[in-house]
């Protein structure tokens, strides 16, 4: 077959088909194009995810006639003034976006420059069909109508309306985020689902986009390395979801997509959270335009870092950082629902004995019977229904509440279920879970140890022999140099057997055997290329787990008092070794109305 020149229009749906895939890559140009036009105000209105209408509208700059004819067609721009892309400021330069929308769609173009008449242009897929005068505000507004409809074999591709709104969603709230210093309006079908007027902060905007609570529930990102910087906002650990949809990175302010970004985050955070959780984060890199290569993807939605690693070390010591500083904090949001258990009254009106369903004949509130001295007393507790009521295991607090700047979690008051700490602060009640909290605890200790010195051991009395399968004594077998570095020491003892003859000093009397067991499975799992060391956070938690306070073990007033001025001079206390939070906090505004004072 011999070569031949495609001809225009063709041309045009092949660039088209780089450029844009469906709804959201044409938003993406479109928006791109409204910012870099130095638009204060965008509004895009959506029909059916996109597919059958999309407009936006901007306040920018605006083009002349001359220039909208320009700018339908291919490889015309105004954003490069000279053959240098590598160094290119604004969103987009390919001049491609609008012809190659026009190929595949109905568009219409309509633009005003200020004090000068506004002109519109149509092209129906590729070809012109009106021009004339129009009457809008200064600024530009495009409409592109009936997506890939002349095109069956790429609009039978498009997904559901409602799958189409998302990813134009996704898109839309990453260039808001992007730019704080301007207003974003998405409208779908009618509904206003964005609003975010210009001017915010960083960290507003991000909480703006993503979830309300953010603000109060994260740590402020600000780190340098070199000619780099790394700034943004990322959530306390006990702040997390359970899929990687809320982690945003922008480099020089635009919005890409890398997996640098994931390897990094999780790394950050990889002795903080459960392997199947994920944190909030927005991050912004700003580096030299000589150390970033932006023009590696059609849609500009992925970069080449010239030294990646130094990036992935940027990222990772900057949340680390910044989660260093966080301190004890945690995630503290009560739930509505988990506020609605508690019982306010008793059920039925007026009714002091009233029963709840599945309770039997007990009386769920009753009147305390008569001081033991009362010739009653023997009567009462003849009766069927008498039930005593039950003993607190508190002792008598004679220290004043202390300031809140002095010890924000409080003084122990007492113990509920042998697992919970119930502690007064200034501002509310504070509730912590015993062992989850302890946990943190030895683990940093354990990672500041290994850090510094390294884990001193702790020779037991006896030695103890555990019994385990043969694979699993092999495989602690193969790692008992690098266990004893870590303060466990171990010897094979037969073929299915362990001798442990010390243990890390600070777990004190934990469950050994659990503890040897549970590292036979972690070190099974691992890669056996990886050593210890580079599996630390894991061979670490399971070491502190098995050294912490359990629930169910009483503890006294000074042994809790101890824990909680531990915890709020400890780094990540906030959180246990799995994501979840070490203690909550219930106000005194949320106690109030839970008696209904407010």
């Amino acid at each position: 077959m011999p070569i031949r020149r495609l001809p225009e229009h063709l041309v045009n749906r092949i660039a088209a088909g780089e450029v844009v895939e469906r709804p959201a890559s044409a938003i993406k140009e479109l928006v791109e194009n409204a910012i870099d036009a130095g638009a204060t105000q965008i509004a895009i209105k959506l029909s059916s995810g996109g597919i059958d209408r999309i407009e936006v509208s901007d306040n920018g700059c605006g083009m002349d006639r001359d220039d909208m004819a320009l700018a339908l067609e291919r490889h015309a721009t105004s954003k490069l003034p000279d053959e240098a892309i590598e160094a290119v400021a604004t969103l987009g330069f390919r001049g491609e976006a609008l012809p190659s929308i026009a190929s595949v769609a109905r568009l219409t173009l309509e633009s005003r420059v200020r004090d000068a008449e506004g002109w519109s242009r149509i092209v129906d897929n590729g070809d012109l069909v009106e021009e004339g005068p129009a009457a809008l505000p200064p600024g530009t507004r495009v409409i592109v109508e009936n997506l890939f409809a002349k095109v069956p074999a790429r609009r039978k591709f498009l997904r559901t309306p409602r799958s189409e709104y998302g990813a134009a969603a996704d898109v839309v709230r990453r260039l808001a985020m992007a730019r704080p210093d301007i207003g974003f309006v998405l409208d779908h079908d009618g509904r206003k689902n964005i609003a975010v007027q210009p001017g915010q902060g960083r960290a507003e905007r991000v909480a703006a986009l993503t979830d309300r609570n953010l603000g109060e529930n994260s740590v402020a990102v600000d780190y340098d390395r070199s000619e780099v910087k790394l700034e943004g906002v990322a959530s306390l650990p006990t702040f997390n979801r359970g899929v990687a949809d809320h982690q945003y990175l922008f480099v020089n302010g635009r919005p890409v997509k890398d997996r640098l970004l994931i390897g990094a985050v999780r790394g950050a955070y990889q002795d903080l959270l459960a392997r199947d959780r994920h944190p909030v984060l927005a991050l912004f890199i700003t580096i030299p335009s000589d150390a970033v290569d932006v023009n590696v993807h059609p849609a500009k939605t992925e970069v080449r870092f010239r030294e990646p690693g130094n990036i992935r070390g940027l990222i990772v010591g900057g949340l680390r950082h910044a989660l260093d500083s966080a301190g004890f904090r945690s995630a503290q949001r009560p739930s509505a629902g988990a506020l609605g258990n508690w019982q306010t009254e008793p059920v039925g009106a007026g009714a002091p004995h009233a029963m709840p369903q599945g309770q039997g004949t007990r009386p769920a509130f009753f009147t305390p019977p008569p001081h033991p001295s009362s010739p009653q007393s023997s009567v009462w507790e003849q009766s069927p229904d008498y039930r005593p009521a039950p003993e607190g295991r508190a002792e008598i607090a004679e220290a004043p509440v202390p300031e809140a700047a002095d010890h924000p979690l409080g003084i122990a008051r007492g113990q509920i279920a042998e697992t919970y700490i119930v502690a007064e602060a200034e501002d509310g009640l504070v509730i912590v879970d015993q062992h989850a909290a302890h946990e943190r605890l030895v683990l940093e200790a354990m990672n500041a140890a290994m850090a510094s010195d390294g884990v001193a051991s702790q020779g037991l009395l006896s030695p103890e022999v555990i019994e385990l399968e043969e694979s699993a004594c092999d495989a602690l077998d193969e790692r008992i140099g690098e266990l004893a570095e870590l303060g466990l020491e171990l010897e094979r003892f037969g073929p299915k057997a362990i001798l442990v003859r010390a243990a890390p000093a600070m777990l004190g009397n934990g469950d050994i055997a659990g503890l040897v067991t549970d590292l036979a499975d972690e070190i099974a799992a691992y890669d056996q290329h990886l050593s210890l060391k580079e599996k630390l956070d894991h061979v670490a938690a399971t070491m502190a787990c098995h050294g912490s306070v359990r629930a169910g073990r009483v503890l006294n007033v000074a042994e809790m008092n101890a824990l909680l001025r531990e915890m709020e001079v400890t780094p990540h206390s906030g959180q246990c070794n799995h994501g979840r939070p070490t203690w909550v906090k219930l106000g005194h505004g949320d106690i109030e109305k839970l008696f209904g004072r407010k």
